[in-house]
């Protein structure tokens, strides 16, 4: 019986940044565990191999892949965050769209206070909601 789904997301490359940009953007997310390549291994010495950060409870499984593939993330499945207040929703949005690409800006579009919609740097999808309580 399955127990526990965890999504995971897979960069090329970049894991080690993406972790550091979403620790820094997000109060109390929590690096459970990370190990790097090391020397002789598939992937460039201290890439992440696999690593767990913990974001509001939920686990995400992070790596850097060694083949480079065709295919990146796509916007079709993304992160859904309600915020907790305005200033939050702000911050992450601007932090998270840097460098990025907005999909929704800020706005509020009737189902809830204010939500907005954007691809990180890296290519992850995030969908910010401030929802009317």
């Amino acid at each position: 019986m399955v127990d526990k789904v965890t999504p995971f997301l897979m960069f090329q490359g970049d894991a080690g940044a993406a972790i550091a940009l979403y620790r820094e953007l997000i109060p109390g997310a929590e690096l459970k565990r990370i190990v790097h390549y090391g020397p002789g291994e598939p992937a460039p010495e201290g890439q992440v191999s696999r690593a767990v950060l913990v974001i509001a409870g939920q686990e995400l499984m992070i790596i850097d892949s060694p083949p480079v593939h065709d295919f990146s993330f796509t916007p079709s499945i993304s992160l859904f965050v309600d915020c907790a207040d305005e200033l939050e929703i702000e911050q992450l949005f601007a932090g998270l769209s840097e460098g990025g690409v907005v999909r929704m800006p800020l706005n509020n579009y009737g189902f809830s206070l204010r939500f907005g919609w954007v691809d990180d740097r890296f290519g992850v999808s995030w969908q910010l909601n401030l929802p009317a309580s």
